[in-house]
């Protein structure tokens, strides 16, 4: 059976992991990092963040569209949906929580030319505010930054450990520029601590599950 919503507009939306009440949209795909070159090109015309109840069909829009300011994919953590607002405007990061019973909730505001933002976003068994590039910096709850290898992926903390995924490519033919006959690619699973030491290192990839577990594949 086909379902809608109160009002559907052609808005694709997507799920978020962890719970199957609400999914979401962003109005537009840009994402923090863009801010900065909207900036040098006047200014951005804003986007909205929308969440679909799929119980009751309705659907939530927690702001109204404002100039220069960006929203990130939502987390569902302690029965409550995680996100950044990105107000450059403002110069402003706010790490929001947000239900439909409750509304949106500021929980921290960061300085916004104080943090990278360049893959800005919420991630962690418990909310972290990150930035990942060619370091891993967290700005919440606590402060750390350590290099990250150009194969390497932070994909959560928790439990004042780092768990980062990295891939490894062997076999490859360099003179043919092709996969050898003995090629393989894998990922290892490197859980590190905040300053960046590894403490230890197993074979396995990180699969997130829509019920919120964790697993190695």
């Amino acid at each position: 059976m086909i379902k809608r919503f109160k009002k559907p507009d052609g808005t694709a939306i997507s799920a978020i992991r962890g719970q199957d009440r609400l999914a979401f949209a962003l109005s537009d795909h840009t994402d923090t990092y863009d801010l900065i070159a909207w900036n040098e090109m006047g200014g951005y015309r804003g986007m909205t963040i929308s969440f679909y109840d799929l119980k009751s069909g309705e659907v939530y829009c927690p702001f109204e569209l404002k100039r220069n300011v960006v929203y990130t994919n939502p987390l569902y953590i302690n029965e409550k949906y995680w996100f950044l607002k990105a107000d450059y405007d403002d110069k402003t990061v706010t790490l929001t929580s947000y239900t439909p019973e409750t509304g949106a909730e500021e929980v921290t505001v960061l300085d916004l030319e104080k943090v990278n933002l360049y893959n800005l976003q919420v991630m962690g068994i418990e909310p972290h505010i990150v930035s990942q590039s060619d370091r891993f910096t967290c700005y919440y709850p606590e402060k750390f930054s350590f290099p990250l290898e150009p194969n390497e992926t932070v994909n959560f903390v928790a439990g004042g450990m780092v768990y980062v995924e990295a891939w490894v490519e062997e076999g490859w033919d360099d003179e043919h520029q092709c996969a050898g006959e003995n090629y393989r690619y894998y990922n290892k699973l490197l859980i590190k601590d905040f300053g960046g030491n590894t403490v230890s290192e197993d074979l396995g990839s990180i699969f997130f599950a829509p019920n919120g577990d964790y697993y190695i594949t």
